[in-house]
């Protein structure tokens, strides 16, 4: 097989722009990843700061140009949540949206005020709901039932600001299972249950104050947002939202995880979109601009994201040769849940020729254990470290411990230096939560 050294070198297009081949092994922000792999063990996760806040700044920068009105950009923890991370997205001016106890738990022990904190969940447990209100500055309410339950606790507790979960009845084009603004989908409220949430919230005087709306995830499109957009704000104006009011069309903005699907999409696409539709829409119905909430997590920092692991052994069968790694669907499941297509360099000699189609799979006891398929790579040796770019959303967020995994150490690193966020987690980790019999 021969393959475009070309292509070989586009694949550092994927990786954070502070990637550099030095001495012939890839180093990202100025960081050894083979010194890094050998000092923190691999499985390994590395996010590139300086990523983080290059996306951070895009976003503030083109809010700022083409927005009319107030902003405010919300991280949505789940592309990937810890103390580390809530602490940044904090030092950015940027909210974080939290699903349940669990991520509301990390932002509120990494020191984020109430009104930095967005609640969302599709079927939030009285314990969500009561950490919402105890931590939270606004809480998404995604269904009737759960208004419910809100109005009882308000009976004794101040509940903090409202918004509605609308489904418009349109999705983006999307994996099926990132979809999420369908008619059919379980997430949010119709334009009959939200009119009816809203005289629920004038009854019990409850603080409602804006509506929500998210049309799917990893879009490169962002055309089938006007649909959404346009429904939204006509519900707002049905609804007598006045000054003040509060508007999120979600996030979902994607990225590039393969060289085949180069260049990255443009942040501006899609910021510029939502706000011309945004304002000509409330021009044309007469409403006051709400104050507009984009929830992006991906798109701040997947590509800030490395994975690195270490090849065990090379494995030839009559139609593949397999390179087996030391982590695979338990850190990263997107490849087996989605079908999502991923590259990667060796970190020695990253350019060198492509000699042959490779797929890389992990240890677990899974035939759907794998992360790449069939990519042109140069002859690999056991024992050596690969990397897989575009790895910093959904990966550690979505990982468990299948076959007694145990989740890898992630770093953050800046000019040089690494700084351990998350410890590896340790065969004790494993069973901190057993309790045995007659224990």
């Amino acid at each position: 097989m021969v393959t475009d050294p070309s292509v070989i070198k586009t694949r550092l297009s994927l990786f954070p722009s502070s990637t550099r081949v030095v001495q012939d092994r890839l180093f990202i922000s100025g960081c050894d990843l083979r010194g890094l792999a050998e000092q923190y063990g691999t499985p390994l996760y590395i996010y590139d700061r300086a990523e983080m806040d290059a996306a951070a700044q895009t976003y503030r920068r083109l809010l700022d140009q083409h927005w009319s009105g107030s902003w405010a950009v919300t991280y949505a923890g789940k592309a990937f949540l810890c103390s580390a991370i809530a602490q940044w997205a904090s030092g950015q001016g940027f909210l974080v949206d939290c699903t349940g106890a669990g991520e509301i738990g990390i932002a509120a022990r990494a020191g984020l005020l109430r009104e930095q904190i967005v609640v969302h969940g599709v079927n939030k447990s009285i314990d969500d709901l009561r950490a919402a209100i105890q931590f939270g500055g606004t809480i998404v309410v995604d269904n009737l039932s759960e208004l419910w339950r809100l109005v009882e606790l308000a009976k004794s507790q101040t509940l903090p600001e409202l918004w509605l979960r609308f489904q418009p009845g349109s999705s983006v084009d999307t994996h099926a299972y990132t979809q999420t603004g369908h008619a059919d989908s379980k997430f949010g409220m119709s334009r009959e249950q939200v009119l009816e949430a809203v005289k629920i919230c004038l009854q019990h005087n409850l603080p409602l104050n804006g509506l929500h709306f998210h049309q799917g995830s990893q879009f490169r499109d962002p055309e089938p947002l006007g649909d959404g957009i346009y429904h939204a704000l006509d519900l707002a104006r049905e609804i007598g939202f006045q000054d003040g009011w509060h508007l999120s069309p979600g996030g979902g903005w994607g990225v590039s995880y393969h060289e085949d699907d180069l260049p990255h999409p443009p942040i501006e696409l899609y910021v510029n979109f939502i706000s011309a539709n945004l304002q000509a829409g409330c021009l044309k119905r007469g409403l006051a601009l709400p104050h507009l909430h984009l929830e992006p997590g991906r798109s701040l920092v997947a590509r800030a994201g490395v994975a690195v692991y270490r090849v065990g052994t090379i494995k030839p069968t009559s139609g593949k040769t397999w390179l087996l790694i030391d982590g695979g669907m338990a850190d990263n499941p997107r490849h087996a849940l989605y079908g999502a297509r991923y590259s990667c360099l060796t970190v020695d000699q990253p350019l060198g020729e492509a000699a042959g189609p490779v797929s890389i799979a992990g240890p677990y006891c899974e035939s759907g254990d794998v992360l790449i398929e069939q990519l042109p790579l140069r002859v690999v040796q056991e024992n050596e470290l690969i990397a897989i770019p575009v790895c910093g959303a959904y990966h550690i967020s979505m990982s468990s411990n299948y076959n007694g995994a145990r989740r890898p150490a992630v770093l953050m690193i800046a000019d040089g230096q690494a700084h351990l966020i998350q410890a590896r987690e340790t065969a004790a980790d494993l069973t901190r939560r057993d309790v045995l019999p007659g224990g």
